[in-house]
């Protein structure tokens, strides 16, 4: 009897087993928005171990590993709503109007003036590249204008330029405290040294190369689409090798290779929290250097992870569902005890209704409580297609590269602005919007980064006078109406049942109509954007259309 009995436990031990190996199964699939699942096999073979080892009381003694279920997100829309705004946007900065390509870069040389790097002409499209990473447009040769420029930080003037018939696709910038200007290409596939100011500006020569031009490689001497370079005081730097390799590599001062770490996670889709030292592009980099940290953009994640600079390894990670699951770039600023300053960008899920909802904006975030402090946008609104980000050592001014509209924005600390007049804040305004009419591609509408528009379009100060007008005459012509009638009607003028009347104007099936004039008006004035040109990945989308819209849309957008 004794023997059946232990049967008996044993068999109803492999059947619970068995169907919690079924149950875990199929929780896991049901986690579509997870790219790393809890790892099943490995949770069964401790429960095994613990049930053949015994439990002395019996099952109820075996710790069960439970569940992870998702934590509910908050109010995104509201949360943001109640964050801060400590940045003052700068509408008349740059002063000279700067006429920019693609803003793909921004940092300070050592004078502290703003160093920025351009596309000019380029844009990355979807046949920029073939399914190997190969660029595809060597027959255009290099850029031939200056893709370089050093901004005066107080009014925006350029004070030097360089770096054409160099570059294909601009991408990272930084410079570095000898004055050194490092850049990546993510056409030639390689990392750049420069001297100072690019040393002689007609023809400048790089100091140092890394990589294979137009080669695309995992190798130890080549890159894929590298992003970005950050520098350490003794000269040793990290490249974050970023499209294709999802790693960073750490260099001498001589670019010797001392260490590699990182894995690729892209998989095309978000999830909630990823693995340590995974990367879905590594976008950008900066450095803590009070804590020997280097940090990096993990851009498809969504999140900040920070590493020691020393060996690599994982120290921190920073995230917030308001940031969203897209993070493009960062820069760290020791104020108020150390913050690292973000852009995010628009959602990269596809169609009208989106699962999250999504804002793109600055954010400055607390590295010691990891909280969100404030957000910023041009004039308080939002950004379409931001790339990079730089701060000041003091925190008190902010500098963000964006790809379209083509632009490079200043943010002054509230405390240090001054108020700007509204009509600087409706020529800003009216100037962004034409900015982004004129870039925009014939072929389709959409955001940045693949996002397809994340970013809210606000009007123009002239489409809102236009429209504005157009209610009044509309108002004044249905007065005038009102007056006519009331005159009949006293004249004895009603007319019997049965009768036609005169239709007016505005009755006419196919005349004034103040709904056409208004759409007639946002379409040249930028009420609905067509198309913005600018991402990283390609992302296209479809709109449907009924008999009485406009034709279907589609967009690919890279940056």
């Amino acid at each position: 009897m004794a023997n059946y009995d232990k049967i008996s436990s044993i068999c109803f031990l492999i059947w619970l087993i068995q169907a919690n190996v079924s149950q875990s199964i199929a929780v896991a699939e049901n986690q579509s928005s997870l790219r790393y699942l809890q790892n099943v096999e490995n949770h069964n073979n401790e429960r095994l171990q613990q049930i053949l080892k015994g439990g002395g009381g019996g099952i109820s003694e075996i710790n069960w590993p439970q569940i992870q279920t998702k934590q509910a997100l908050p109010d995104i829309k509201a949360e943001l709503a109640k964050l801060n705004t400590t940045f003052v946007y700068q509408n008349d900065w740059p002063a000279n109007k700067v006429k920019l390509g693609a803003v793909t870069a921004v940092s300070f040389d050592k004078a502290g003036n703003v160093v920025i790097f351009h596309r000019v002409d380029r844009i990355w499209g979807p046949r920029t590249f073939d399914n190997a990473n190969v660029y595809r447009e060597n027959f255009r040769g290099p850029i031939k204008e200056n893709t370089i420029l050093g901004l005066e930080p107080a009014t925006g003037q350029v004070l030097y330029e360089w770096g054409k018939n160099f570059f294909y696709m601009p991408h990272g910038l930084t410079v570095d405290p000898e004055d050194n200007v490092w850049v990546t290409d993510v056409a030639m596939h390689q990392v750049f040294k420069f001297p100072p100011r690019g040393g002689n500006a007609s023809k400048a020569q790089p100091l140092l190369t890394l990589g294979t031009a137009f080669q695309p490689g995992s190798g130890k001497q080549k890159f894929c689409k590298p992003t970005s370079v950050a520098v350490l005081i003794n000269g040793d730097f990290f490249v974050a090798d970023g499209y294709c390799n999802a790693r960073i590599l750490k260099y001498t001062k001589a670019g010797e290779l001392i260490l590699t770490w990182g894995q690729n996670s892209f998989s095309g889709v978000s999830y909630d929290i990823a693995p340590q030292n995974y990367f879905a592009i590594p976008h950008a980099l900066t450095l803590v250097p009070e804590l020997e940290l280097l940090c990096a953009a993990d851009r498809e994640n969504g999140r900040v992870q920070c590493f020691y600079s020393s060996n690599g390894t994982f120290h921190s990670q920073y995230h917030n569902p308001l940031i969203g699951e897209r993070l493009f770039s960062m820069a760290y600023t020791p104020a108020q005890g150390g913050e690292l300053v973000i852009v995010n960008g628009p959602t990269s899920e596809m169609g009208e209704n989106p699962q999250h909802y999504n804002e793109v904006h600055g954010f400055v975030l607390n590295m010691r409580t990891k909280q969100l402090i404030s957000k910023f946008g041009p004039n308080n609104q939002q950004f379409e297609n931001p790339h990079d980000v730089a701060v000041t050592s003091d925190g008190n001014e902010i500098y963000v590269a964006e790809l379209n509209p083509t632009r490079i924005h200043k943010f002054v600390h509230k405390s240090l602005a001054k108020p700007m007049s509204m009509t600087a804040i409706k020529e800003t305004n009216l100037a962004h919007d034409e900015s982004s009419t004129n870039t925009a591609s014939p072929n389709g509408s959409g955001g940045g980064g693949g996002g397809g528009g994340g970013g809210e379009h606000h009007p123009s100060a002239k489409a809102i006078i236009v429209a504005s007008l157009m209610l009044l005459f509309a108002g004044s012509t249905f007065a005038l109406a009102l007056i006519v009638q009331a005159r009949r009607r006293k004249r004895g003028g009603c007319l019997p049942f049965g009768a036609h009347s005169r239709r007016h104007a505005w009755e006419k099936k196919e005349g004034f109509k103040l709904g056409g004039l208004l759409d007639r008006d946002r379409n040249r004035n930028g009420f609905e954007k067509l198309d913005q040109n600018a991402s990283d990945e390609e992302h296209e989308t479809t709109t449907t259309t009924t008999a009485t819209t406009t034709p279907t849309l589609s967009s690919a957008q890279f940056a």
